[in-house]
């Protein structure tokens, strides 16, 4: 019954004339994983710059005598090995995160979409050309692709970003190469062609705009798997260097205190946990809003 009722929901929409963004933007709210994911997102953004307000003072200053403390009052998720706020460096390490994020997924956008237009619209040997690179990008796992550049560049909270933004870009191209290899034979794009208009201006008003779907839907599901990235390269000691807050370092020197002050790892695991599961429901939840064939 219930999808009897979305169904004919979704009919009323078209019937009302909603226009196709404000028709996917009701099917994303009706989306309940979607929702829970966006609101997980908003609510590390929101910690992410009121962190000084949250957590006053240096969350990298040292306090041996709060040594390992358990979660109380004082400190809500405890200290860690110097007696620093774990609630403090988790909320300024949200800036962190999400910086890097961006960072990546910014990387992946510039280089990537821009490749993969040129790559599935001209075909010949710039296609070939351009899909071999990726095919050596793509031989490595994405990680390891990463930690790779990172030995090659140097630690630091750069040097991941373009890492990290480097090992996405082969993802960006073949998608985007994909969609465009359809859209390039539709009959608007054989038509301006005949009318003899430039090969740029067909690629920004004609193909980019319809494959702006699992553009958006890929760059939420980067964002969740740049964190998950960037945390891993901290844990191993080569990302973002201490004394910085940065969830993958605090999650990787808490393992040595995993049995006697279990909270110094878990609470960081938990941050990096629900941030990806929240960019990942997200993008869920955009891919079934904004693909037509989903729609009832």
């Amino acid at each position: 019954m219930s999808e009897v009722n979305a169904t004919t929901s979704l009919a009323g929409e078209e019937a009302v004339g909603f226009s196709p963004f404000r028709r996917g933007w009701m099917k994303l709210l009706r989306n309940r994983a979607a929702v829970f994911g966006g609101l997980l997102i908003l609510a590390y953004l929101f910690t992410a710059l009121t962190a000084p307000v949250l957590s006053p003072g240096d969350p990298s200053a040292p306090n041996l005598m709060a040594s390992l403390e358990r979660p109380s009052w004082k400190h809500p998720l405890g200290t860690d090995e110097l007696g620093r706020s774990i609630l403090g460096r988790i909320l300024y390490g949200s800036r962190v995160s999400l910086l890097i994020a961006i960072g990546v997924v910014a990387v992946g956008l510039l280089v990537g979409v821009p490749l993969g237009l040129v790559s599935g619209y001209y075909g010949g040997k710039i296609d070939f050309f351009i899909q071999r690179i990726t095919d050596m990008l793509l031989a490595f796992p994405g990680f390891l692709l990463a930690l790779a550049l990172v030995a090659i560049l140097g630690v630091g909270l750069k040097n991941t970003v373009i890492s990290i933004g480097i090992s996405m870009v082969p993802i960006y191209i073949r998608l985007v190469r994909g969609c465009v290899l359809a859209v390039r034979e539709q009959v608007y794009v054989e038509a301006a062609r005949a009318l003899g208009t430039k090969d740029v201006t067909i690629l920004r008003r004609h193909i980019l705009p319809n494959v702006l779907v699992p553009i958006i839907v890929q760059t939420s599901l980067g964002m969740g798997t740049a964190i998950l990235f960037a945390a891993g390269l901290g844990f191993l000691g080569v990302g973002v260097q201490p004394p910085t807050p940065e969830w993958g370092a605090m999650l990787g020197s808490g393992r040595a205190y995993i049995f006697n002050a279990p909270h110094v790892a878990t609470f960081p695991g938990l941050a990096i946990f629900l941030a990806v599961l929240g960019f990942n429901l997200l993008g869920d939840g955009l891919r079934d809003a904004l693909d037509p064939r989903a729609r009832g």
